[in-house]
């Protein structure tokens, strides 16, 4: 006799209005070892998914009474069924679809017909990245914050996904002062500096991004043109967001929206000290202040021996001097052994002392 231990069998829901479809997929996932509840439209799955709190929902979009976007709607509303895992199942593939689902905060989403390989995969991911959010020893306050940050940097990741991609090499511009803002850039890989020119045509870098970064958001949310210009620093590959579904999943989705302004904060709070620090710092504190920003785009955190390429006006750019006053400045940090300097790669020696440089 096979013993099978109940308290260990994942429960999945399933809402599915087209009866053949159900009982297929509910002999599909009782063969793979699951639990199964089913229901055959929106406002019965609802219910269910209040009275069990299954593990995982698989909901179909298209049905009478609720479709599939009211039920997670409502289910996101309410704390003890925000967390499910939630699988869209559709006949309808177009990416506008695709689209409102994930704004909204599904976790993934499968078309029928559908491959029961694929649809068992899907869910085993699911259950497995659910399974270690809630196997975290926190307090209640605390473990809500964690799964709100972990489901939003999970609408990050998807954002990126599926995206054009552009090769740009060193040097190409990405794009310039008074364009049309239409896209949010994500750096796959490279560096990417953005830069303000004044009337005189020299050069200030606003920020440098790297690797897991975005950029060029603020123009999509103000619907301006690009006040600044943006430009490759090294060999470097983008994926293209196209404004329509970034705007979409940061005015439906609460916890990326939240998550954005975070971001935005920072970024804020850097400029502002940027501008403090050029407008008050010492030439060997402005410098400093460059070295260290290269450094953290460029390193874990660590104190000693950080090393990074630039070039001599990038550099000076960064900290808003001329460039030969950059370079007396780094041959004064030279020996005071704060760094070291191999052509375009410097190295840093204490990051420590930089960071701590008087005014």
């Amino acid at each position: 006799m096979i013993f099978i231990n109940w308290d260990f069998m994942k429960k999945i829901l399933v809402i599915e209005d087209t009866l053949e479809v159900r009982e297929n997929l509910e002999e599909i996932l009782v063969l793979d070892g699951y639990e199964v509840i089913t229901a055959s439209n929106g406002k019965i799955g609802v219910q269910l998914a209040n009275e069990h709190l299954p593990d995982l929902i698989i909901c179909d979009v298209m049905m009478p009474e609720l479709d599939g976007f009211g039920v997670l709607k409502i289910l996101n509303k309410q704390k003890s069924t925000y967390d499910i895992p939630f699988i869209f199942l559709t006949a309808k593939a177009e990416k506008v679809d695709y689209r409102k689902g994930m704004g909204l905060g599904a976790d993934d989403y499968i078309t029928k017909p559908f491959d029961d390989t694929e649809l068992l995969s899907a869910i085993e991911i699911r259950l497995k990245k659910s399974a270690r959010l809630k196997s975290i020893d926190s307090d209640d306050e605390g473990l809500q914050r964690f799964f709100s940050e972990a489901k939003a940097n999970t609408e990050f990741e998807k954002l990126s996904l599926d995206r054009e991609v552009r090769m740009f090499k060193k040097g190409d511009v990405i794009y310039q002062e008074d364009q049309k803002a239409r896209w949010l850039f994500y750096v796959v890989s490279g560096e990417v500096k953005v830069f303000q020119t004044n009337d005189f045509g020299k050069e200030l870098i606003i920020n440098i991004y790297k690797g897991g970064e975005f950029f060029g958001y603020f123009p999509l949310l103000k619907e301006t043109k690009y006040v600044n210009s943006a430009e490759a620093t090294q060999d470097s590959t983008l994926r293209l967001i196209p404004e329509e579904d970034f705007k979409l999943l940061l005015f439906n989705n609460r916890d990326f929206a939240a998550k954005f302004i975070q971001m935005i904060a920072s970024e804020a709070e850097s400029n502002e000290q940027l501008l403090i620090d050029l407008a008050y710092s010492s030439v060997r504190k402005k410098v400093a202040n460059a070295l260290v920003t290269l450094s953290a785009k460029r390193m874990d955190e660590q104190d000693n021996n950080i090393s990074f390429e630039s070039s001599r006006n990038d550099l000076a750019e960064l900290a808003g001097v001329a460039k030969e006053t950059l370079i007396r400045t780094l041959g004064d940090f030279k020996t005071e052994k704060l760094i070291t300097v191999d052509g375009n790669k410097f190295t840093v020696l204490s990051l420590q002392e930089l960071k701590s440089m008087p005014q």
